[in-house]
């Protein structure tokens, strides 16, 4: 859903960019008014060819925009079902939480298993040892180890 938010995010502030740019289009394109007691001269006549080839594209632009905040607005989750869903989502990750549980607990399990088996085995082992050690004084009593 970030990514969803993400993407409304960035499409709301590309369509503040074209409004932007279209008022900067207007301001330096549109014929200047008259009002009275104000009087400006000044031969600025505006390139009617590019203003018109400009309100083309900003309306697409924006019309675009528009369609496509529309859309990603519509994709969101509704805030009815919003609750549903959540506790759908948590259903199903404490179910994966007791299945991660149990495994945990069957690898400590063998874990411990082990253990013994190793602790045994080197209580025999040094057992072995003190043996032979006792073993080696009797036979040969005047040698040390």
């Amino acid at each position: 859903m970030a990514d969803r938010l993400t993407q409304l995010q960035d499409c709301i502030n590309q369509q503040a960019e074209h409004f932007c740019n279209s008022i900067g289009i207007l301001q330096q394109y549109a014929a200047p008014s008259k009002f009275p007691g104000f009087d400006r001269s000044g031969s600025q006549t505006p390139q009617q060819h590019s203003q018109e080839d400009y309100v083309q594209l900003f309306t697409t632009l924006i019309a675009r925009c528009s369609k496509d905040i529309d859309t990603l607005i519509e994709s969101l989750p509704s805030e009815e079902n919003a609750m549903e869903l959540q506790l759908q989502s948590l259903r199903i990750l404490e179910a994966e939480n007791q299945e991660a549980a149990e495994r945990l607990q069957a690898v400590v399990q063998r874990g411990q298993e082990l253990l013994e088996q190793i602790q045994a085995a080197l209580s025999d082992i040094a057992q072995a040892q003190l043996d032979m050690q006792h073993l080696t004084k009797l036979v040969n009593p005047n040698e040390e180890c």
